[in-house]
């Protein structure tokens, strides 16, 4: 039973950081149908400016993790005004296309600048362990389960409570309404990938104590939190942090439980099963399509 209570938490924190990264595929794809596939890739450069501000320029942990989200932030704006805006309303397979060419161009930088070698940024949580009597949990994994969901909370505040969040959820129903409505939609389409960066950046950040920060980790959980936004429901932005979720505690429990092997297949098994019958996703919400 404690085995079984470790590798939950275990799984709900890896989840955790799916289902941030998949926070962001569906943000991005509700504002704009574009599916970023270079999400998994701004987690990446995130961690690794954390780590320069934190570990090599010994920055206070909470001022370089501000620091990083902060960069990358201004960098999401910067990546969507360059890569993306100019191809708006071309071919979606353009579109997908430039987003993989942006990913491949940020391994290749984080490459030459920081090297191929594993990195690791030191937190407050990293050393000490919480005990209720024999189960003994890592402060860590418990850190990144209480930072995901003061995230969200504070993203379903800002969407819900706020004018921009507003503006942000009608550009997402009808861009082009919004814009006959005086909303400046490509302001918020731009806020948009600055707030996907930024929560790419928090995901980054908060995976660097459960393992170690290098350039192609983006790659590989990119390609695990794409499947948890399409389990949850590629519009909803609960079913992204939720499939994220699943995903974690079913590769977690499945590593430890099963053989060699069914650890990296068991949440795509999962995935098809779920979207066999329910192909919308667990949580309903029909993917838009243009008329």
């Amino acid at each position: 039973m404690l085995d079984f209570v470790q590798q939950l938490v275990s799984g709900v924190a890896l989840g955790c950081v799916y289902g941030l990264i998949a926070l962001g595929f569906v943000l991005v794809y509700k504002a704009t149908e574009v599916v970023n596939f270079a999400q998994g890739d701004l987690m990446m450069l995130g961690g690794f400016l954390a780590f320069t501000f934190i570990g090599m320029m010994g920055l206070n942990y909470w001022i370089g993790f501000a620091g990083a989200v902060a960069a990358m932030a201004l960098f999401g704006m910067l990546a969507e005004r360059v890569v993306v805006r100019p191809i708006l309303g071309y071919p979606q397979f353009s579109i997908i296309m430039a987003t993989i060419g942006l990913g491949y161009f940020l391994r290749s930088i984080a490459g030459m600048i920081w090297g191929t070698d594993d990195l690791k940024i030191e937190t407050p949580f990293s050393q000490g362990v919480l005990r209720i009597g024999p189960l003994v949990l890592a402060y860590d994994k418990l850190s990144v389960i209480a930072a995901t969901m003061i995230l969200c909370t504070l993203l379903y505040l800002f969407f819900n409570k706020t004018t921009l969040g507003t503006a942000m959820r009608a550009s997402s129903e009808n861009m082009l309404a919004a814009y006959y409505m005086g909303i400046p939609v490509k302001r918020v389409v731009s806020i948009v990938w600055a707030i996907s960066a930024a929560v790419a950046t928090c995901a980054g950040v908060l995976l660097a104590p459960i393992t170690f920060i290098h350039s192609n980790v983006g790659l590989v959980l990119g390609l695990k939190a794409f499947p948890a936004a399409v389990l949850g429901g590629f519009g909803s932005i609960p079913g992204a942090v939720v499939g994220g979720v699943l995903i974690g505690v079913i590769e977690s429990m499945a590593g430890f439980y099963l053989a060699e092997g069914w650890k990296d297949v068991a949440p795509y098994i999962v995935l098809l099963a779920v979207l066999l019958l329910k192909p919308e996703g667990l949580f309903g919400l029909h993917v838009r399509k243009k008329v």
